[in-house]
This record gives C-alpha cells, sequence and structure tokens, in this order.
C-alpha cells in the first residue's frame, strides 16, 4: 500500500496545523508547523518546517528546518516586542491587536510548482518563488525568484538559471504539474531518464 494517500495529507508526529488547506499525496515531516496555509497537491515538507501565511504550489519540496513566511515585528513603535500585539497573553483586560495580527496574515508569501528549498532556508512575507524555482540551503529570500531561477546567499542573489529560458517557457506552458495522478505514472520513466528538453519533445511542449 502507498504511504501517501489522495484524501489526507500524511502528517508526522509533533506537528501543529492550523487554518490550512491541503492538496493530494502531500506530507508534511515531523514536529512541523503550518498556520494559516494552502499546501497543494504533492507537496512535501521535511522536519521542523515553520510555514505560515504562505501559499504553497504543487511539488514543492521543502526541506528541513525551512521557514517560509518568517514574520516581522514592528520597527517603527517604542517597542518591537509582541507584547504590543498578543496582549491578552499578559494582561486580563488587554485584548490582542487585531488590525497587527491581520496586516501579518495578509503579508503571504508564494511558493510555485516544482520548486526546491534548501535546509534552513527563510523566505520572507509578500516574496514570491517562481515555478521551478530553487533555493540553497541556508538562503534568506527577500526578493521574488523568477522561475526556474537558482539563488543562494544572505540576502538571496541569482546564482544561475536551472534551466535555460526558452525551456523554462515550455515547461510552465506544458504545466506536468496538472497532470493527473495516472499521466504522471505513465510518464514516471521519462520523468526519470529524459533531459527537460527530450520531455518535452517527447510530450510536445
Amino acid at each position: 500500500m502507498t504511504r501517501l494517500k489522495v484524501d489526507a495529507p500524511f502528517v508526522h508526529e509533533g506537528c501543529s496545523i492550523s487554518d490550512t488547506t491541503f492538496g493530494r499525496y502531500v506530507e508534511i515531516g515531523a514536529g512541523s508547523r503550518i498556520a494559516q496555509s494552502e499546501v497543494g497537491d504533492y507537496s512535501y515538507c521535511d522536519r521542523f518546517a515553520d510555514i505560515a501565511n504562505a501559499t504553497i504550489g504543487k511539488f514543492a519540496n521543502i526541506a528541513s528546518f525551512v521557514r517560509v513566511g518568517a514574520t516581522d515585528h514592528p520597527l517603527e513603535t517604542a517597542a518591537c516586542h509582541h507584547f504590543l500585539y498578543r496582549s491578552a497573553d499578559y494582561w486580563d483586560d488587554a485584548e490582542p491587536d487585531a488590525d497587527f495580527m491581520a496586516a501579518r496574515a495578509a503579508r503571504r508569501a508564494c511558493v510555485g510548482h516544482d520548486t526546491w528549498i534548501g535546509h534552513g532556508a527563510m523566505i520572507k512575507p509578500e516574496v514570491t518563488l517562481g515555478d521551478g524555482a530553487v533555493v540553497a540551503a541556508g538562503a534568506v529570500v527577500t526578493k521574488d525568484v523568477m522561475p526556474y531561477t537558482i539563488v543562494a546567499g544572505t540576502p538571496a542573489k541569482v546564482l544561475r538559471q536551472r534551466q535555460p529560458a526558452d525551456i523554462a517557457e515550455r515547461l510552465m506552458a506544458l504545466a506536468w504539474w496538472d497532470w493527473s495522478h495516472e499521466a504522471l505514472r505513465e510518464g514516471l520513466e521519462d520523468f526519470r531518464v529524459l533531459s527537460a528538453e527530450a520531455f518535452l519533445e517527447r510530450y510536445n511542449g
């Protein structure tokens, strides 16, 4: 029997999940926290990932200790501590700062299809990783990453292209990530052995 299922995510021990929807064949690694997010079909995260206020596409590969949608503290006020907005944790007669929390939740990070985020990387709020993008281990991504681009460093900068622009455009047009489960199985050997260009030629991309 297959470990991953179409109708429910495979959630390992010690996870904290809130206000999140999952696609098909999703796996959530042990100790991970997923909050106010959407996780697309076939995507997974390894151990102790922390994902908040994020939209994750299909077939995203998220390594251990990655943080997506890392939240910010207010810098313009006299204090930056969260007693300002999590006030009810400190005083019985204080309310949370609902406006601040709503504004924070609205600053979503977006991770495209067929992406790879390396161990310990951080994706800041309102950053978009294009389809096919790769983030190196330990990188801190503060700006949008173009499709099929590899970035590394702190702050992250372009290292090289994962695929040439014409191949990248054809892969996005083919959108194999939208294929049925059966079509993916039929093409499995071609996914394994063909170059991207050869794959596109075979599948009219």
